[in-house]
């Protein structure tokens, strides 16, 4: 299979299978300051084998494997497009640790895809419709991951 075709058929995947992958089913409470150990347990859970954030937010090394002492990172996105797309992403940003937005941006950032200036998010970044539960459960755990020390 030809890495353009394998690049192509990756983002399908992880776009129908965010879609359909059971995001809104926790009702657990996990919103604002009362986020707690249960949400970001979920939100580990949700990031790591759901979305599958570190395949485009984690380097890789020099084998292609996710360089787990670097994890969520930011790293050079790997994904191309198949056909030419305008201001494709060169970089995925990092994740871990201090977020890129408050709380509230990246939970509204979850729930609708829309980013704080108001526009959404480039492609390849999937437009997530967690539930405002989930999307509160992954904050609490981007904000628990330590970064490597540099």
């Amino acid at each position: 299979m030809s890495p353009k075709i394998k690049n192509v058929l990756v983002m399908f995947l992880l776009l129908v299978g965010v879609g359909h992958s059971g995001f809104g089913q926790n009702k657990t409470a996990a919103s604002g300051s009362r986020m707690n150990e249960g949400s970001a347990t979920r939100g580990e859970y949700l990031v790591n084998n759901v979305a599958v954030c570190g395949q485009c937010h984690t380097p890789r090394n020099s084998v292609g494997a996710l360089d787990r002492s670097k994890w969520l990172e930011g790293a050079p996105l790997w994904l191309t497009s198949a056909e030419p797309v305008e201001n494709w992403p060169l970089q995925a940003p990092r994740i871990a640790g201090a977020l890129p937005g408050t709380d509230a941006e990246m939970v509204k950032l979850l729930t609708t895809g829309i980013w704080k200036t108001g526009t959404y998010l480039r492609a390849p970044m999937p437009q997530f419709r967690m539930s405002p539960e989930d999307a509160g459960s992954v904050v609490a755990y981007l904000k628990s991951v330590t970064p490597a020390p540099k």
